[in-house]
């Protein structure tokens, strides 16, 4: 008998538990709710009304501006950009500099009328190794907008009727996203991605803890199996559940409008993802007595796993953006989002996620071997952890 024996029997018991089944379909209600509230959410942030964002985002951006006349220079939104009123000479250095993110540049009364009908020049320089591109792009852009609209009237004001107005035209260049689908739909659809993972802990604390509330674990072990794979076919059950729920997942978001590039990489970074996720569960759930000491071992473990993985990634789309980083949300944002990819952006988080689930699944296999563990009295943290960093090395040196 092997692992995958165990990983079959969990299987097939989860399966046919009418419960499972009822939580696991409910639980992809209450995700697909989520998706419609997010989707709602952009269309709002997207609209003419529009959501507010400047209370988070003050001065987020630097901007520099040449702009004699004042034609946009009054547009721009202060609140969210730090702008500062340079000669040509001056800004294009500090952009050089990497001191300012953007730089605007509008002709000046010897080189425009801007009496005459027709389109204005206007020069917006960026830094595109800056991730706050798009924010300089999209304030630029609503002020032109609103330029746009005041010129116009002015212009209309001076025509006779007689005359034919022609709409002054002033033009930009864009590329990549605004503002709210960078800080807000790239973070929202990894989040919404990665949330499948954090629902079944209970499958894994059911599995292992309920051995020993149930008194069936004297029975297990006795079987003709070892408990590394007790453990290891455990645990794959878990996974095959969880891939499962993420590919119905993937699809449900699809088809709800979101646009995932590659999701069959995106899909594979966050199975992924799920070893050692599992493998720490697997060592609370080997080390607590009863469900309640497992639930809230978890509760602590998933707050600290949830912030690894999503400040690298915030850190990453709303600073710099050019450093790699060991979080696999930050590798699925920039899949999803057709981003290129460096070897370092492949091998530093998957090579973390191979360290953390070795370490997380010896650890747990190492605690579930202990009878003093299984069947009690169970010996304090404070002396696995001495037991487990000394004293096992001194007593395997001496059975030698």
């Amino acid at each position: 008998m092997s692992s995958w024996t165990i990983t079959k029997w969990e299987l097939k018991n989860t399966l046919h538990n009418r419960k499972f089944i009822l939580i696991f379909f409910l639980q992809l209600v209450v995700l697909l709710m989520m998706v419609l509230f997010f989707s709602s959410f952009m269309e709002g942030i997207e609209s003419e009304e529009g959501i507010s964002l400047t209370p988070s985002l003050n001065q987020f951006a630097s901007l520099d501006i040449y702009d004699p006349q004042n034609i946009l220079i009054n547009q721009l939104n202060p609140e969210i950009l730090e702008i500062n009123s340079n000669k040509i000479d001056i800004a294009l250095n500090r952009l050089e500099g990497g001191d300012v993110t953007g730089v605007l540049i509008l002709p000046s009364s010897d080189d425009f009328n801007l009496e005459e009908i027709k389109p204005v020049p206007v020069n917006l320089y960026i830094d595109y190794e800056d991730p706050k591109r798009s924010v300089i792009k999209d304030e630029v852009s609503t002020a032109q907008n609103k330029a746009s609209s005041l010129i116009s009237e002015r212009w209309i004001n001076d025509l006779t009727p007689q005359q034919e107005v022609s709409q002054p035209q002033i033009q930009e260049e864009t590329q990549g996203e605004a503002l709210p689908l960078q800080l807000i739909n790239k973070v929202m659809t990894a989040v919404l991605l990665f949330l499948p993972l954090f629902l079944f802990g209970n499958l894994i604390v059911d599995s292992i803890v309920g051995e020993k509330e149930r008194k069936t674990g004297e029975i297990l072990i006795a079987m003709p199996l070892s408990r590394s794979n007790i453990i290891l076919g455990k645990s794959m059950a878990v996974i095959i559940t969880m891939a499962l729920q993420v590919a119905l997942w993937m699809v449900l978001m699809i088809l709800a409008g979101y646009s995932i590039e590659n999701p069959g990489l995106v899909y594979l970074i966050v199975v992924t993802t799920a070893l050692p996720i599992v493998g720490l569960t697997s060592i609370i759930a080997a080390f607590s007595k009863n469900y309640k000491e497992a639930g809230i071992g978890i509760t602590f473990a998933y707050v600290a796993i949830i912030g690894f993985l999503i400040v690298p990634a915030l850190a990453y789309i709303s600073q710099q953006g050019r450093y790699v980083s060991a979080s696999t949300m930050t590798l699925a944002i920039k899949v999803f989002s057709g981003e290129p990819l460096s070897p370092g952006d492949i091998i530093v988080p998957f090579t973390s996620l191979l360290l953390i689930s070795l370490i997380s699944y010896y650890i747990s296999i190492w605690l579930f071997k202990r009878d003093d563990i299984v069947f009690g009295p169970r010996p304090g943290i404070l002396r696995l952890l001495f037991e487990f960093a000394t004293l096992n090395k001194v007593v395997n040196y001496f059975k030698k």
